[in-house]
Formats: structure tokens, sequence, C-alpha cells
């Protein structure tokens, strides 16, 4: 009688075998691939209770939809008899453009060019909140500021001057957990930058070569506005594994920025998507909506073009505090709708790099640079 008791009341056993095959049915939105195919799906165990503990191994910590693929893990897993609970875990396994290391020999995984065509739409600021959005989530980040003649970061960041040079290599300073190099660190603020295209390039060369920016996941270069010398030194210089476009809603912006999109696909630098920056004001007395330089134009030049639109950012006046201030506000408002905005932007950023990289590179072959990251 006891024997038979503890026969009915003991969950059935559950092995790895049957859960890694459920999950076989999990897809992963963007690849379009199940997530044991794509090699996401480590660290399975099963306790005598039938509770399950996995592992995913995200393309990115930025990645958007980690809560619906632990959703769907769960939900799968609970359909197996003799399931209990199911905890899912992440780490992160940057996908690299190995474009970079091949011809660099540089330990940079991805390099992302910020730009927009034109000046006043707000590229550095959205340059400087995506850095350090990025490394919020926990991914190694660095910000070049490629506007030489008018280098906003290191007040925009906050950042102090640099290390003393190591072994003839220039070293980047860091503010926010992103490293930076910007010609602001270089030259008194007062004095002009005047140079032919040549130094330009030279220039350009060094801060990439002569700078030891270690270890990075992402390479952001905020971008001079206009389509010159600096977009075709950097293209030659570099493999630049994608852009993101900045623009204001109104027609004037969006037919600087088209010229821009076009510059960059001339120059074979793949378009990773268009943020749309001062998209509406809010009131803070009444809560209205103010659309003060149009609506919907981003968007629909996106969806115009075939490129990802990735997000509004609504008009905030503490934006423009915290780039004069040095406090970002991704830093200084976190919970602001503008920083809401940015952190998601940023996130989509980061997955359509992985696409990009995932489906350019040998099936399987993501790299070797493990981050755990928070579930």
């Amino acid at each position: 009688m006891r024997s038979l008791f503890n026969r009915h009341s003991s969950p059935q056993s559950l092995s790895e075998d049957e859960v890694r095959a459920v999950l076989r049915t999990v897809i992963e939105p963007d690849l379009h691939r199940d997530l044991v195919s794509l090699g996401m799906v480590r660290d399975i165990s099963i306790d005598k209770r039938g509770n399950v503990t996995l592992t995913l191994e995200l393309s990115t910590p930025a990645h958007p939809l980690k809560a619906r693929l632990a959703s769907d893990c769960r939900d799968a897993i609970r359909s197996l008899e003799g399931a209990g609970e199911v905890t899912v875990k992440f780490t992160a396994n940057v996908a690299a453009d190995e474009r970079i290391a091949k011809q660099l020999g540089m330990p940079i995984r991805n390099v992302i060019a910020i730009a927009s065509g034109k000046g006043g739409v707000g590229k550095s600021t959205m340059s400087s909140n995506l850095a350090i959005a990025l490394a919020q989530e926990g991914a190694r980040v660095g910000l070049m500021d490629a506007d030489l003649y008018g280098p906003n970061i290191p007040q925009m960041m906050g950042a102090g001057e640099l290390p003393p040079p190591r072994n003839q290599r220039m070293i980047t300073t860091e503010a926010h957990g992103v490293k930076l190099m910007s010609m602001g660190f270089l030259v008194p603020p007062d004095q002009p930058v005047i140079w032919r295209g040549p130094m330009l390039h030279s220039a350009l060369r060094q801060f990439l070569s002569d700078v030891d920016w270690g270890e990075l996941d992402y390479l952001l270069i905020d971008m001079p506005p206009g389509t010159g010398d600096v977009q075709m030194s950097l293209a030659q210089s570099v493999p630049i594994t994608g852009s993101v476009l900045v623009s204001t809603p109104q027609s004037v912006a969006l037919s600087d920025v088209r010229k821009g999109a076009m510059a960059f696909r001339t120059l074979e630098v793949p378009l990773l998507g268009l943020i749309e920056n001062m998209s509406y004001f809010v009131a803070p007395d009444t809560g209205k909506r103010y659309d003060i330089f149009g609506h919907g134009g981003g968007q629909r030049y996106a969806r115009e073009i075939d490129i990802p639109f990735l997000g509004q950012v609504p008009l905030d006046p503490r934006i423009v505090t915290g780039g004069d201030t040095g406090e970002p506000i991704v830093v200084a408002q976190p919970e602001s709708d503008a920083a809401r905005a940015i952190r998601a932007a940023a996130r989509e950023v980061a997955a359509q790099v992985s696409v990009l990289n995932l489906t350019r590179i040998p099936e399987g072959v993501i790299g070797a640079m493990d981050i755990p990251i928070m579930g």
C-alpha cells in the first residue's frame, strides 16, 4: 500500500531531452528560428520535484524581448507532464561583426554610426544617451566623437581629462560606464579645429588605431552633420556594422536625413533604423500633447525606405539640461518618458545589430565573451 501511494503521489520523471524538445517550439521572433537550433538554450537542470532551471544565452544583453522569451519558455515547459516551477536565467554573448577583428585586429565587436544629415536634431544627445542605455543593460560600450569641428560629447557626458598615454597609445576616459574619446579632450574649448580632408582622415584613423579602447561590444560613433569627408573616411577606415539615423518629424529635417541614408547606402553601410527626436511635447501642467514639429514624419519615412522605426523621443527640457550639466536624461531622470523611449530604442538598435550579424556570419558562430545579465 505504501509503495502504491508513493508511486501515485510523486511527479512523473522529467528528462532534459523532453525539455529541450519542447523548447524547439519556442521561436526567437527576430531570427524566426527556434531557441535550440540557435544554440541559445544552456544549462538545463531538473530537480526531484520537476522544477526546471535553464539559461538562455542572448545575442545582446540589451535584448528587447527578454521577458517574452522567458514567458514563452515557461509556458512551453509547463505543458509537460510532471513539470513544476520554471526558472529562466540569462547570459549574453554579443553577436560580433567579424570584419572588424579581421581588418583591424581590434577587440571591438560592433561599430555603430549615429548620424542625422543635418545639425540641430539632437544627434549628439541621442548618441550619449544611447551609449549609456546600452551600458546600463550590461554591454561594454565606447563612444567616439567624430564631430571634430564641434566636439560636444565631453560636456554632454560630464567627462574629465584623458588619462596619460600608455605604450604610445591614448587611453580613453570614462563617464556613466561608457569609454570616451573626443577632439574636445585634446584642444582647448575656445580653439577652433581648421583642418582639410587628409588631416581629418588621419585624426579619425588615430581615434581608432591609436586609442586603447579595450574590449567593446559596441563602439558608437557620433557623426558630424552632413555627408562629407568624415563619413567617407570612416567607411574607408573601419567596417561600420550599421548606422542609426536621427531626425525630427518635420519635412526639412527628413529631407536631409534622406541624403544621409543615401550616402550610407552608397558606402554599403546597413541602415539599422530611424529615431524620431522631439516628436511631441506634453505640457507638465495640463498633460496636453503638442506636436510642435509635426506628427509622424519619421515613421512615414522609415516605412518609405523600408528600415526599422526605432521609436519616438518626446521633447523634454530636462534633456537639454542634462546635456549642459553632463547628466544625460537616462541617468538624471531614468523614469521619464524620454528616458524610457531612449532605452527602448537602444534595445531595438542592439536587436538589429544582432540580426544583421547572425544572418551574416556562419550558423552557430556568435562569439566567446559571455556576460551574465539580470533576468
